[in-house]
């Protein structure tokens, strides 16, 4: 049985609430996004971690190696309509390789807000915004589940 990709749009902040959750982790060079003013559109292609299934075995035949490789990850289109302006902070948009690692997306007053490990974000101004999300193509298996230590254990 195969898992269903994602399909989500969000129009508020409890419909992001569930897509952020489901973006948690996902990495994506810098890039691999793109504000297109004159659409309104901001867009991005993520190596989503596959959260919804982590906790089952993978579908299909049983490999040698599924020990190794018991999770799954998967690319993921992201547009987000509506977007008047985009402001970056901890970010060099002139390194067209850095990797970033999303950790969350939050509503905030008038914007989204894309959260990335390290204290980097992106504003996305919107007076009103939709987000679309989307898996494309087959997941691939990894053996690399993300973990984020609690801060009192540090």
């Amino acid at each position: 049985m195969t898992a269903t990709p994602i399909r989500l749009r969000a129009q508020d902040a409890e419909d992001l609430k569930v897509v952020s959750a489901c973006l948690q982790d996902a990495i994506l060079p810098i890039g691999d996004m793109c504000f297109l003013p004159e659409e309104s559109r901001f867009v991005l292609v993520a190596n989503r971690f596959k959260w919804e299934t982590a906790d089952r075995r993978r579908p299909g035949p049983t490999a040698d190696d599924d020990h190794l490789n018991p999770f799954e990850r998967v690319n993921c289109g992201v547009r987000i309509e509506g977007v008047t302006a985009v402001k970056l902070r901890g970010l060099d948009v002139r390194d067209r390789a850095q990797i970033l690692e999303l950790l969350s997306v939050e509503a905030a007053e008038g914007a989204l807000v894309l959260n990335f490990a390290g204290g980097a974000c992106i504003r996305l101004e919107s007076p009103s915004w939709t987000c679309f999300v989307e898996d494309l193509g087959e997941p691939w298996p990894t053996g690399c589940k993300p973990c984020h230590p609690l801060e009192d254990e540090q």
